[in-house]
């Protein structure tokens, strides 16, 4: 049991109702796991309002209550903590009740739109291999050392967050590499963290069914470095036109990498192939089995912060040549008939376009490029034309098809696509609903040597219709289908 006095270390606290020198068991922001004992931290949420439901709270047990909005009603014998931001305070309470872990081990972020999975993925594949207990909290999965529980979200809620921080701390491990995205960071999740680094990777068109504008998705990410502490180093790729604007205002040591301009940590592409690339970084040659341009940002990013780390900049080198993809960034295979199919999360206009450019220029012109692609539901609708128009503009045939619809009628998010469609590129254009039998016709057309691209969903091991997940994995469908081709 803990003090509820103790808890509230750090939090702005407007008034009191009650004692906080009272015993608690632990705290929630879902009233339906309230217990007895418990502290209820009202949050209010895009689709619910969390002080709707504190009398419910109430009668499961909780003794506390935490709100921004005192209820009407004052119940006898429990103690209302009226606060400035629930968000925040739930940062801040989440943080003290787990002892504050962050601040044990050497904490990263990485935040950018595209390339936070693979830099935050890789850094914990190279410390392993470095022989250091590492942690993981990324959109694929949570790592504790060497065991893995699944993933939610980009970054967890705050109380989920501290949990896997101290069971990093109880397992011994020293350093954990965090994506930190827009949404997080806005609702405070990141709040009471204490990194010892962040990581920009680059900032293109996406979430804004979130953010009201750009300017404020850009800020949004700009306000993790300005809360960056002054021990901390702040690692920027200033190829990105907003690459400098991130470490305008922070306190952090400020560093770069770049491909085009003069930076701390800068790289050359001497080769360019489907097995790899060989890089030029800083003076030194090293072959990474990661395939395009956007890789060798996040290469530069990998390297930056193990430099910045501590560790001997050969040794970086030498683990950098030895990293594995991640799951479902340009992960591909080779079918017994010789079709090469490329499954990458890309779900953003930039993303596309950077994976599709990165496979003309490892290919040969002989062969044709077919990409199945489509767009979320219940997200941002403003980029559904340009995925449209970059997948026409850049491929052979397009396949405009379901991603995660979600509560929306697909056929209408189609549509959508549909209309960035320039009318010269119709002739290149399918539309098949179904994203298995869109798979299926992708890899029909194909014919020896030609690319099959499965873009959007990557990783993901589901299909989100109505509410409801359905198995859906773009890569084991694009295996199973070449295999019957191929018998």
């Amino acid at each position: 049991m803990k003090i509820l006095k103790d808890i509230l270390y750090k939090v702005r606290i407007e008034s009191v109702i009650g004692s906080t020198e009272i015993a608690i068991h632990k705290i929630d922001f879902d009233s339906r796991k309230i217990e007895e004992n418990d502290v209820f931290i009202a949050i209010r949420g895009s689709l619910s309002d969390g002080h709707e439901y504190i009398e419910k709270a109430i009668q499961l047990g909780a003794t506390a209550i935490i709100c921004d909005t005192l209820p009407g009603h004052i119940e006898k014998g429990i103690t209302y903590i009226q606060v400035k931001d629930t968000n925040t305070a739930l940062a801040f309470m989440a943080a003290n009740y787990f002892g504050n872990p962050s601040e044990k081990l050497k904490l990263v972020g990485v935040t950018g739109t595209n390339g936070k999975t693979t830099i935050a993925s890789l850094l914990f594949q190279l410390f392993q291999k470095a022989d250091f207990k590492v942690g993981l909290l990324s959109t694929v999965k949570i790592m504790v050392d060497e065991t893995e529980y699944k993933a939610t979200h980009t970054t967890p809620d705050s109380i989920t967050i501290n949990h896997y921080l101290n069971e990093m701390i109880e397992a011994g491990v020293t350093n954990c590499f965090m994506e930190v995205s827009s949404h997080g960071i806005h609702q405070k999740r990141t709040e009471a963290l204490h990194f010892v680094g962040g990581i920009f990777t680059n900032l293109s068109h996406d979430h804004l069914d979130y953010h009201p504008s750009f300017a404020e998705y850009r800020d949004v990410k700009k306000s993790f470095f300005d809360s960056l502490p002054k021990t901390a180093f702040a690692l920027s790729n200033i190829d990105d036109k907003n690459g400098a604007v991130m470490l305008q205002n922070t306190v952090a040591r400020k560093f770069t990498y770049a491909l085009k301009t003069y930076a701390d940590f800068k790289a050359q592409i001497l080769e360019s192939q489907l097995s790899g690339l060989l890089l030029k970084v800083n003076d030194n040659e090293v072959w990474v089995k990661l395939i395009g341009t956007f890789n060798a940002y996040n290469i530069l990013a990998i390297y930056g912060t193990a430099i910045e780390l501590g560790m001997d900049s050969l040794e970086a080198l030498r683990l950098l040549s030895d990293l594995e993809s991640v799951s479902g960034r340009f992960q591909y295979i080779v079918s017994r008939g010789n079709i090469t199919a490329i499954v990458d999360y890309a779900h953003t206009p930039d993303a596309l376009e950077n994976v599709l450019k990165t496979i003309d220029d490892i290919r040969t012109k002989n062969e044709q490029l077919i990409t199945v692609v489509g767009c979320g539901g219940n997200r941002d609708k403003t980029k559904r034309p340009i995925m449209a128009q970059i997948a026409t503009n850049l491929t052979d045939k397009a396949i405009l098809t379901s991603d995660n619809p979600r509560n929306e009628d697909p056929e209408v998010i189609l549509d959508e696509m549909e209309k960035g469609v320039e009318p010269h590129n119709y002739k290149k254009l399918l539309r098949i609903t179904d994203r298995k039998q869109a798979i299926k016709t992708a890899c029909q057309l194909a014919q020896p040597n030609d690319i099959v691209l499965i873009a959007g969903k990557g990783h993901e091991t589901y299909q989100e219709i109505n509410g409801v997940r359905h198995h859906f994995d773009d890569m084991e469908t694009v295996k199973e289908i070449l295999d019957q081709l191929n018998k």
